[in-house]
């Protein structure tokens, strides 16, 4: 098997391996604003009186400009009921992810989530890697939308002149990512194992390291 098959297999399986069977539970009441501002979207929180909610409190005004831009030049903001109150309970999140010329959003996967992402403006080169390392990818125009399946590696990147910017939406309030490269890299996993698997040398494993986790501290 060549070192090419290998990671992708490695890669793959990295995701399949994370799905799990349960969903978010279906909410008992119309909805549940915290009592107070919750500090991550798996914390949970007392509802207050569904007579003290107001207009507000189901509107978000975060995502009318883009975030702070990566070096790479990429920009997002997830939001979900730890910086929107409206969604607990409701078994949803979203993201704004926003992209200069040429920038990439690297391959990566949701755990407990099924994304749909809608280009809002200009031009990206998206799509997902199934369980048969069969790739599912083309370039999205404005105003289309992509589905990525729960679990499968994802990868968008502007392939356009100018920036471009799209809308995720999450089936889970709490969808977890997990970027291949920093999951490979940057966790930590032996030296040893990750020259195996992808047929490097220990010196580049340690550059790869170094990329992808500035704060290791790792010898060739």
């Amino acid at each position: 098997m060549s070192p090419k098959t290998t990671i992708v297999l490695l890669l793959q399986g990295l995701s399949l391996f994370s799905l799990v069977l349960a969903s978010d539970p279906d909410p008992v009441q119309d909805f549940c604003i915290p009592t107070k501002h919750a500090t991550a979207a798996t914390t949970i929180h007392p509802c207050k009186d569904a007579a003290e909610a107001t207009a507000g409190d189901f509107v978000f005004s975060g995502m009318k400009t883009p975030g702070n831009f990566s070096e790479t030049g990429f920009a997002s903001i997830p939001v979900n009921p730890a910086t929107f109150p409206g969604l607990n309970t409701m078994g949803m999140s979203f993201v704004r992810a926003d992209f200069k010329p040429g920038a990439i959003n690297p391959p990566h996967f949701h755990p407990r989530a099924t994304e749909i992402a809608h280009v809002v403006e200009g031009r990206l080169y998206a799509g997902f890697v199934d369980s048969n390392n069969k790739v599912f990818a083309r370039v999205l125009e404005k105003g289309e939308v992509m589905v990525f399946p729960r679990g499968l590696m994802h990868f968008q990147m502007n392939v356009g002149e100018v920036p471009a910017t799209i809308f995720g939406s999450f089936n889970s309030q709490n969808p977890g990512s997990q970027r291949i490269p920093s999951a490979v890299f940057g966790s930590g996993i032996d030296n040893s194992l990750l020259e195996k698997a992808f047929g490097l040398s220990s010196k580049e494993i340690v550059m790869m390291r170094r990329k992808f986790d500035p704060k290791a501290t790792v010898k060739p």
